[in-house]
């Protein structure tokens, strides 16, 4: 027995009747164990890291961002349809002065646009020239800022949600540290593309799933030290209600759920993930509580939070088409521009909304339909062994004191970081069986969400490219850092408390575990230093470019 009440005898009883013994607060200490989290309060020390670490990836993210000049890559569509969307409302095609047809929602560009409002864009090809509401620097910064902003923003968050998950400061900055130093990451923070941003927002909601996981734990702790017994039927056997206890981090994940969606549709495959990770996780802390039906009560106390928590999402979804559902200017937004397509509708209202799922109808025949081969597409197998990098840029010109020069930008992981991932996956998956580790079961859940739809789509021979896994990198990337946890961390005695020998053994195993971890950390670095010039497009001699393609032609 493990409630609050059972404990209360057990004082009485003693620990020969099968009772947990107490830590003098009437809650059995296996229970508080179980219920524990970290501690809600300021810790100067963690955040003056955290701030290094940003710095870090700040540094390598801002610096240099203006170069190369010009739109490279998908940034000739993203950049123009994010001023489009600040200019028009919608996206925009100049040359035509009309809409564009396009197939992706339109959050990630508002974003990409916002960074043009603030510092000015430019499009010779279609004699654009505005200065920015805020500074006035080269347009090349205007549309990457706000990509530049995601990912540094991401590597904050995930330095945190990886301190949270592991109560550790030094993991939770290794976390960081290893996404700041990935060139994939890296390229894609320096680039008007969309990716980064469905990135930044599958991970808050996930960070707000983990938030909300502590909420509802500290939530049941409090009740039992409160008198709760959790085996009474009904209200009786919960925590008490009201608005202060409702699930806000669990609707503020639906929110940013639908801002994910509303930059690609690919975050649709995290939805049915996020929401069994947030009622795993409730079934888990009414059975640490002493519940005695647990599966039953997180169904009926939890499903309709859940369902609210969609329609957030839903919502959030609709409103980022603020601009083309208020406007007139949208692509088939007004029945009467476009006669040859039928169903459309004029409609106050409810026309829009009808229109717009024509809109979208046609947008998702596109994606299903995406088959025309590309000189850089892969396969999903390919993408966690590196096997074919996207090349945004190249150029042969300029002078670098050799006969023949390069300049590239290959979005390409750190090799030595990617290719720890599947060691890591393979580890993770052990140890977390071996453990019943929740961390583990929701790093494997939520990177399934990220990279297995894919594996579906290539048995259709659908064109695909590598940064379709970004949203999955921070899982992966905390995949290492559960690994190197359980190298540092040392594993208890069964029972009874730990020994003089016990403890000596566990500070010789944290010391070598920090040896082999700092160990790690640097050679990524390293590597990572090593092919910064190809991760930014600084101009090589060709011999030393050359040098950097470690799988020849699979990387050129």
């Amino acid at each position: 027995m493990t409630s609050a009440s059972t404990a209360q005898s057990a004082n009485a009883t003693g620990p020969d009747q099968g009772i947990p013994p107490t830590d003098g607060g009437g809650v059995p200490a296996v229970v508080r164990r179980r219920l524990a989290t970290v501690e809600a309060r300021l810790d100067v020390n963690s955040w003056i890291a955290t701030a290094v670490v940003v710095a870090i990836a700040a540094i390598l993210r801002l610096l240099g961002l203006s170069s190369p000049k010009g739109k490279i890559f998908d940034e000739i569509y993203y950049a123009r349809d994010g001023y489009g969307l600040i200019d028009k409302g919608v996206e925009w095609n100049y040359k035509d002065n009309g809409p564009s047809y396009v197939v992706h929602p339109p959050l990630g560009k508002w974003l990409i646009g916002f960074g043009e409002w603030a510092f000015g864009y430019a499009d010779q090809e279609h004699n654009i020239s505005v200065p920015g509401h805020l500074f006035t620097t080269a347009p090349e910064f205007g549309w990457r800022f706000s990509a530049a902003l995601a990912g540094i923003l991401s590597v904050l968050m995930l330095t945190r949600i990886a301190r949270r998950m592991f109560r550790s400061t030094t993991l939770g900055c290794a976390a960081g540290l290893l996404l700041a130093l990935d060139g994939f990451h890296l390229v894609l923070s320096r680039t008007a593309l969309l990716d980064i941003f469905l990135l930044l927002f599958v991970l808050a909601a996930f960070g707000a799933l983990v938030l909300d996981r502590d909420a509802r734990r500290r939530r049941w702790a409090r009740a039992l030290d409160d008198g709760l017994d959790p085996a009474t039927p009904g209200r009786a056997g919960r925590p008490a209600g009201g608005w202060r206890t409702w699930p806000w981090w669990r609707l503020a994940a639906g929110v940013l759920l639908g801002c994910a969606c509303a930059v690609k549709w690919s975050a649709l495959y995290f939805v049915p993930a996020f929401a069994l990770l947030a009622l795993l996780w409730e079934v888990g802390v009414r059975r640490s509580a002493g519940v005695r039906r647990p599966w039953r009560d997180a169904l009926l106390d939890e499903l309709p939070w859940l369902v609210l928590a969609g329609l957030l999402l839903v919502v959030t979804y609709v409103a980022t088409w603020s601009g083309w559902l208020l406007g007139d200017d949208g692509y088939y937004r007004l029945a009467d521009r476009y006669p040859n397509t039928p169903g459309l509708s004029d409609t106050p209202i409810l026309g829009a909304l009808n229109n717009l799922y024509h809109y979208h109808r046609a947008a998702f025949e596109f994606h299903t339909g995406l088959e025309t081969p590309h000189k850089y597409q892969s396969w999903p197998w390919q993408w966690l062994l590196l096997g074919r990098p996207v090349a945004f840029y190249w150029s042969g010109d300029g002078a670098c004191g050799a006969p023949s020069c390069a300049s590239e930008i290959l979005l390409l992981g750190t090799p030595l970081l990617w290719w720890s991932f599947l060691p890591a996956l393979a580890a993770t998956a052990w140890l977390g069986l071996a453990r019943r580790d929740w961390r583990a079961g929701a790093i494997l859940l939520s990177l399934a969400a990220g990279l297995l739809p894919w594996f579906w789509f290539a048995l259709d021979g659908r064109t695909m490219f590598s940064f379709y896994a970004a949203p999955a990198l921070p899982f992966l990337v905390l995949a290492v850092v559960y690994v190197l946890g359980a190298i540092v961390t040392p594993t208890g005695p069964e029972g009874g408390a730990a020994t003089d020998a016990d403890l000596a053994r566990g500070d010789d195993r944290r010391l070598i575990g920090g040896v082999i971890v700092g160990a790690y950390v640097l050679l990524v670095a390293l590597c990572f230093a090593y092919f910064y010039p190809i991760f930014v497009g600084n101009l090589l001699p060709y011999d030393d470019w050359s040098a950097r393609m470690w799988l020849d032609g699979r990387w050129i």
